[in-house]
């Protein structure tokens, strides 16, 4: 748990001057600010390590307005958090720029903030910025952060209320170069053929298929807690029969004379158990489980858990108040089964992507509930985060609505030697802490995935996914884990280690191409190869073909609607026989188009989607609903009379 994982933020207009300001809802002694920026390029070449020179004009710039055009800076423009920088300007430069970028921002403090005997703490907290951020306020560095997709913070009280005014201004240096040792990895090559290429040329190369948007991607907050408050807390749920019972861990930061009480509400706001101090199990009776969308008449749900903490310090009685949701569900793992609460689950879902036109990775909750709408729709029960992981805001409704979650880590493109070394490895151990501690309390996370479609044949990879799999269970023990894989079952150092084999194939697409009638023979031999070799039960993680839309032909060519069409039904024929013995599930690529590098092979972007990246549905996506509701109402856990219609419309 990171501490405002439950925020309701406002958004600012692009050109205010002035902060929007709302209470923090579960935590009455929590606010927060959101926050929107003006950026700049910096004149120099892509790395890590210290930012350039212009730097210290921000450090000795920073309590004037930030200059716009100045010929130190460079121009100045108004950039909207969170989005990506890339799509936003009409500079086709920006489009791919590599390096550093700097954003700064304004705002003005409540004087409540910045008194008091204690004071409160005031935190700065980013959701994600890709991919290397150094952040001052007020010109004192307040914390570096390396990685996307997850959130950082730094506790910026001494420098805000040892500053003159209740000004707050916030700067952030942000890089977006990838090396070897980064997740996801990249390397820069630069063009030495002076006769092909600009002095100083280079370009960014990576081994991952969709683009390398850059920018502050998710919500920036400003928020407060007394000086003493509640920093984690973990909870585990099982359940037998008519009883759960509810395991809590609670840790304190600022006082040791802290009293600590617990209370688990029902979704009625009734209170069906109590419990005190930092260590302890609630117990329910007839609890009502968290349930799967699909598997069950009333899926998603969820109690409240509120703890409520007192602390003396320095003679004041501070208190503080955290509400966390919990769904109380158990996963198991057999050798041809997944059970969540004792029953088989079979995943019927989709892999996705965080992008969008213009925006491109930023968060959008217009696109975030479209989203959801139609994952209801489909009939999907699932989804994996290919391949990082997705913003908070998307995981909460994960929890509400019951889609099961495979919660994928950066680690995808993890080809080269070099990646697999000790400086690659620490860096990966370091991301899954910074993973599991964000969503180790969501029912809806039920695996977790440390890569996809590694170079898992290479010799290092034994040693490096033993490593990073047995962290993750130590970390989290009741969750199973994962890798996707794409190797030669015989050849896959990794597959000894994880709990469940998801594996990627495109026959007919990138293999044997346009050759659908092979599909039923490599298919088969794929999943009964892996199956005789591990004996752990296989989701089919990604299968798929490009179409673009409107595109048609009869008999069925490739990039046609029918060809999509086709190829999902070939491995459809085989899913459904397989499923019966040891195939725990599919996942289509891809749930939307989305956008890549250029290349000759994509045209605007990844078109393997079932609906467009605008969300209009493809012929595919009527043969994948059809499909969907089928399986789930072959599962005999709804009621007759619930329909597709009647339970999306709930």
């Amino acid at each position: 748990m990171n501490i405002p994982q439950q925020w309701s933020l406002i958004s600012d207009s692009l050109n205010s001057t002035k902060s929007v300001f709302n209470s923090c809802p579960g935590a009455a002694s929590r606010e927060n600010f959101l926050l929107c920026w003006e950026c700049c390029q910096s004149p120099s070449l892509p790395g890590w390590g210290t930012p350039p020179v212009v730097k210290f004009l921000f450090l000795n710039s920073l309590f004037l307005p930030f200059p716009r055009n100045s010929c130190q800076t460079g121009p100045v423009i108004d950039m909207p958090v969170p989005a990506s920088f890339n799509d936003i300007t009409q500079d086709p430069s920006l489009e791919n720029y590599i390096g550093w970028v700097w954003y700064e921002k304004e705002v003005l403090l409540p004087l409540r903030w910045l008194q008091g005997d204690p004071a409160p703490r005031v935190v700065l907290r980013f959701g994600s910025a890709h991919y290397y951020s150094i952040v001052w306020v007020n010109g004192v560095q307040v914390v570096e952060h390396e990685g996307g997709h997850l959130p950082f913070e730094a506790d910026i009280s001494s420098v805000v209320q040892g500053s003159p005014g209740s000004l707050c201004r916030i700067t952030v240096a942000l890089n977006n170069t990838l090396t070897p040792h980064t997740l996801p990895p990249g390397s820069i090559q630069y063009m030495a053929d002076k006769s092909r290429y600009p002095k100083n040329y280079f370009v960014q190369n990576t081994k991952f298929d969709f683009f390398n948007y850059a920018g502050i991607h998710r919500p920036v907050v400003l928020y407060t807690t007394p000086a003493a408050y509640i920093d984690d807390i973990t909870v585990t749920t099982t359940s037998s029969d008519s009883v759960a019972m509810v395991q809590y861990q609670v840790s304190v930061v600022g006082s040791t004379a802290n009293s600590l009480s617990l209370s688990l509400r029902d979704q009625e706001g009734k209170v069906v158990a109590t419990g005190d101090g930092p260590v302890g199990e609630l117990k329910v009776l007839n609890p009502n489980l968290w349930w799967p969308y699909l598997m069950h008449e009333n899926p998603g749900y969820l109690y409240s858990l509120e703890v409520r903490m007192q602390a003396q310090l320095g003679g004041a009685l501070l208190e503080d108040v955290y509400t966390l949701p919990v769904g109380i569900r158990t996963v198991h793992v057999t050798s041809s089964q997944f059970l969540i609460n004792g029953r088989p689950f079979y995943f019927h879902g989709v892999n996705k992507h965080e992008d969008a036109d213009i925006r491109g990775k930023g968060l959008d909750w217009p696109l975030i509930v479209k989203d959801f709408n139609l994952l209801r729709w489909l009939g999907a029960n699932s989804f994996r985060t290919s391949h990082y992981p997705y913003a908070e805001e998307i995981m909460d409704l994960c929890d509400a609505y019951g889609i099961a979650v495979i919660d994928e880590s950066p680690g995808v493109g993890i080809k080269l030697p070099e990646s697999f070394g000790n400086r690659s490895l620490q860096h990966h151990l370091a991301v899954m802490e910074e993973l599991v501690r964000r969503d180790k309390n969501r029912p809806s996370v039920v695996m977790w995935s440390v890569a996809n479609e590694p170079a898992s044949e290479l010799p290092p990879a034994a040693h490096y996914f033993k490593t990073v799999i047995a962290h993750t269970k130590a970390l989290d023990p009741s969750r199973p884990v994962t890798f996707v894989t794409d190797a030669n079952y015989a050849l896959d150092h990794g597959a000894p280690y994880v709990d469940v084999i998801c594996v990627n194939s495109y026959f007919s697409w990138y293999h044997d191409p346009g050759h659908l009638e092979v599909i039923p023979l490599q298919l088969t031999a794929q999943f009964e190869n892996w199956y005789k070799t591990y004996q752990k039960p296989i989701i089919q993680s990604e299968y798929g073909a490009d179409s673009v839309p409107g595109l048609h032909s009869d008999p069925p060519m490739m990039f046609t609607e029918e060809y999509q069409q086709a190829l999902l039904r070939e491995y459809h024929s085989v899913l459904d026989k397989k499923r019966k013995e040891y195939v725990i599930g599919e996942l289509i690529w891809n749930f939307a188009d989305f956008m890549t590098n250029q290349g000759t092979t994509r045209v605007l972007g990844n078109k393997k989607g079932i609906f467009t990246r605008q969300r209009q549905p493809k012929a595919a996506a009527f043969v994948l609903r059809d499909r969907y509701w089928k399986i789930a109402n072959e599962s005999s856990c709804l009621p007759p009379a619930i329909t597709s219609h009647s339970l999306f419309l709930k």
